[in-house]
């Protein structure tokens, strides 16, 4: 329960990151902004994994 806690907090900041990232590189059309929210979201999980783990001292 944990992790998917974590995973939507750090999937948004994750997604968040990358939709400024490709505004900032100027490539706004939708596919660009779909695919950085999908690869943040992707990233999130192991990244929550590893960070639910470490809070539960494992």
């Amino acid at each position: 329960m944990l992790t998917f806690i974590l995973h939507l907090f750090i999937g948004a900041t994750l997604a968040g990151m990358g939709i400024v990232a490709v505004l900032v590189a100027g490539l706004a059309t939708a596919w660009t902004l779909g695919g950085a929210v999908v690869v943040g979201m992707v990233v999130a999980y192991p990244v929550a994994r590893t960070v639910a783990r470490a809070m539960q001292g494992g």
